[in-house]
């Protein structure tokens, strides 16, 4: 019993010294990221890197989320005119839920892996001891071009994600179901209202934070050269994704209450 209750108090004691780090670097990132010279390019070239590369993974999986999503209410629910109910099942899912968890899911994956493999191996080179010694700040440096373009991009690539994934649920509505085109477009304008979209889109910006901020977090701390940097990039994407879905529970009851 003392066994275990010593191992759970290490997992809370680590738990809350990184949460404070992750604070610290936060903190950091703002103090310095606004200061001349500003990082424009930087800025730039980050958000082309988790933007717009990012762009085509969450096109085909949104329109094929969108696809089944379709399929599913249209059958599943046969009995009590799931057919007539597509374009509202899928307007409101796709907005509300699937198109920011989805796409933070994905692109987090990515974006996480990449920011921390890029940032250890400059670890384990030197290049951010280096970056220190020449007086600059790594939090201004690598931390706030990466944060602030996950923060630009991950809402505009669920917007995006949303309008995929409502045009697929059409195309299976038309092709499959038979529904008209006029019919389904009334039943998306009625069921999805801005707040629903917007709501979104207020996900999305957390997501990124958290996405973003974690892959530097582990990165700076890469320690045992290339060996450090994979364990480092697994447990970005594993952290990641699990900051993700507790907080799209709260955010969602957040925005319940809103």
């Amino acid at each position: 019993m003392k066994k275990w209750l010593k191992k759970i108090s290490g997992y809370i004691h680590r738990a809350a010294k990184q949460t404070g780090e992750l604070a610290y670097l936060w903190i950091d990132t703002i103090r310095y990221g606004f200061r001349r010279p500003y990082e424009f390019a930087s800025l730039l070239h980050q958000m082309e890197e988790i933007g717009v590369r990012s762009l085509a993974i969450v096109v085909i999986s949104s329109f094929f989320v969108g696809m089944v999503m379709a399929v599913q209410v249209a059958y599943s629910e046969a009995n009590f005119a799931g057919r007539v109910m597509v374009g509202i099942g899928v307007g409101v899912a796709i907005t509300r839920e699937f198109g920011p968890l989805l796409t933070a899911l994905l692109v987090g994956g990515r974006v996480s892996a990449g920011i921390t493999s890029v940032i250890g191996s400059m670890r384990v080179t030197e290049q951010v001891d280096a970056i220190r010694l020449m007086g600059a700040s790594p939090a201004k440096k690598l931390v706030f071009p990466r944060v602030f373009a996950a923060l630009i991009m991950l809402p505009l690539l669920t917007a995006v994600a949303d309008f995929v994934g409502i045009f697929g649920g059409l195309v299976v509505s038309i092709v499959d179901i038979r529904m008209t085109f006029m019919t389904y477009v009334y039943q998306v304008q009625r069921a999805v209202s801005l707040s629903d979209f917007f709501g979104g889109i207020f996900k999305a910006l957390f997501f990124g934070f958290f996405i973003s901020l974690i892959g530097c977090y582990n990165g700076l701390k890469v320690k045992g050269g290339a060996e450090g940097v994979g364990k480092a990039t697994t447990r970005s994407v594993v952290a990641s994704s699990v900051c993700v879905m507790i907080s799209d529970y709260f955010l969602t009851k957040l925005l319940i209450i809103l």
